[in-house]
């Protein structure tokens, strides 16, 4: 199964979270690696929707939110270095909408 092309990525995910450096759980650094940063979230954001429109997608658990999935594959920096990642997604329960959750190096 894939990812819907319309599955919600929110702006704030990218802009407030994922580019931004934290004292926990910090992934700007690991995405900086490609070449992501906080000047350039639409990047970001397209190599997401390459991501999720090119591998497919495993269930993972379901909870009162509904269900969860992971992507795992790799994310097409602009600087030509690639980074290997799992991407969850969200499949809504109360709209079943696809909503981007997060990303996470894949070990």
């Amino acid at each position: 199964m894939r990812i819907p092309e319309n599955a919600i990525i929110p702006d704030a995910k990218l802009t407030r979270y994922l580019l931004v450096q934290r004292p926990r759980n910090d992934k700007s650094q690991f995405l900086a690696q490609a070449g992501f940063t906080a000047e350039n979230p639409e990047a970001l954001l397209a190599a997401l929707r390459q991501l999720a429109n090119s591998n497919n997608a495993t269930e993972d658990r379901t909870d009162q939110h509904g269900t969860y999935y992971e992507v795992k594959g790799t994310l097409q920096g602009i600087n030509g270095i690639n980074l290997t990642v799992v991407a969850v997604w969200l499949q809504r329960k109360i709209d079943q909408q696809f909503q981007f959750i997060t990303l996470v190096p894949s070990k």
